[in-house]
């Protein structure tokens, strides 16, 4: 099995239709996991990110946010005491046409 086969690209959306940013994953939710670590988004005010799979005119909506949390007790030595966990909730999917 051919792990670098099984991931796909998705590609961040502007509200305008502007691609920019590829985010890689298995599943669209990976992707959107790495695209809301980037993002600004608090819990109170989530972000919308939309990806676009490469090759198909589905758009993943999703809303997406970050927490400041205590890193876990078995962290590696160069990994600060708190980082940001992402979060997202998938909304819809729309289609391009």
């Amino acid at each position: 099995m051919n792990i670098i086969a099984d991931m796909r690209n998705f590609v961040l959306r502007d509200e305008n239709g502007n691609e920019h940013g590829v985010f890689t994953g298995k599943q669209p939710r990976q992707a959107a996991m790495k695209a809301a670590n980037r993002g600004e988004g608090t819990k109170s005010e989530p972000e919308i990110i939309r990806l676009r799979e490469r090759g198909t005119k589905k758009v993943h909506v999703f809303k997406a946010w970050k927490q400041i949390v205590k890193a876990p007790e078995n962290r590696p030595n160069w990994m600060p005491e708190e980082i940001s966990k992402p979060f997202v909730k998938k909304e819809k999917i729309e289609r391009i046409e």
